[in-house]
């Protein structure tokens, strides 16, 4: 923990300083409403250096840069150098660094077992290593308690125009249903953030589908040592399919079944 936290800190310096000035920063456009920037690749460069140092041998999976390392890994390195990059080139202080570190299994699966999710406009540093617990800087982090739908707070991610039709329709009828049950419903643009904020009980529950291992690999097992659910909306791992429920153990069943019904129902569009 202490390598990952001294790479992204390293990082966020540099990420800092193209924040400052983010009008000045060359933009390519990767796809409709996903960006890449000098400062992701800058931030995965150092990262991935670091890294490489501190333990060689270990591979990635990395957002800009793709896989590297042997097919055969032990140990792999699972980065993303700029969360929220779309809120970071509008100049929205809420972006994050993700990296989750994950162990190969004896049965040739694999498990996250150490992740961080730093801030570093906020100075906030979400961490967890697995059995240890879930924590913000030096504090310990908690799920929250609350059981009522009605003064729940949840967050997920709109989907945007480079996203097929079937999701959207997922996505329309699980806001659908859920909007008049709930207390409120957040898009903020990072999930890294989003889940990190899930097991610090700001938020109850986290939904979105269609993610990507790096957006999702840290915050996962940071939900879990803060005594939340992480799993797609089977229960499933979600690093699997991408779609994704994260929540407090009251919250997750109810969270599940509205997305199921919203995937449910773009399957019958489909078809």
């Amino acid at each position: 923990m202490t390598v990952m936290q001294n790479s992204v800190q390293r990082a966020a310096k540099r990420l800092l300083r193209d924040f400052a000035e983010v009008e000045q920063l060359q933009v390519s456009i990767k796809g409709p409403g996903d960006f890449v920037s000098q400062a992701d690749i800058r931030a995965e460069q150092s990262i991935r250096e670091d890294l490489i140092k501190a333990r060689p041998g270990y591979a990635f999976l990395m957002e800009e840069s793709g896989s590297e390392g042997s097919d055969n890994w032990a140990w792999r390195w699972v980065i993303d150098p700029l969360d929220g990059t779309t809120n970071f080139l509008h100049g929205i202080p809420h972006w994050a660094i993700s990296i989750g570190l994950e162990k190969r299994l004896p049965d040739g699966g694999s498990e996250v077992v150490a992740g961080l999710v730093y801030n570093p406009a906020n100075a906030e540093m979400f961490w967890a290593e697995k059995g240890i617990g879930a924590y913000l800087n030096d504090r310990r982090l908690r799920v929250s308690a609350r059981r009522n739908l009605n003064e729940a707070l949840f967050a997920t991610g709109v989907p945007f125009a480079a996203v097929d039709p079937a999701r959207r329709l997922a996505f329309a009828r699980t806001l659908g249903t859920l909007m008049p049950q709930v207390a409120g419903i957040r898009r903020f643009g990072a999930a890294a953030l989003d889940l990190a904020w899930v097991a610090a009980g700001r938020y109850d529950g986290f939904w979105e589908l269609g993610l990507k291992p790096w957006d999702i690999s840290s915050g996962l097992l940071i939900v879990r040592e803060a005594g939340g659910y992480a799993t797609d909306p089977e229960g499933h791992d979600p690093r699997e399919s991408g779609n994704v429920v994260a929540a407090n153990p009251t919250m997750h069943p109810l969270l599940c079944a509205a997305v199921q019904d919203g995937l449910a129902v773009s399957v019958r569009g489909a078809s």
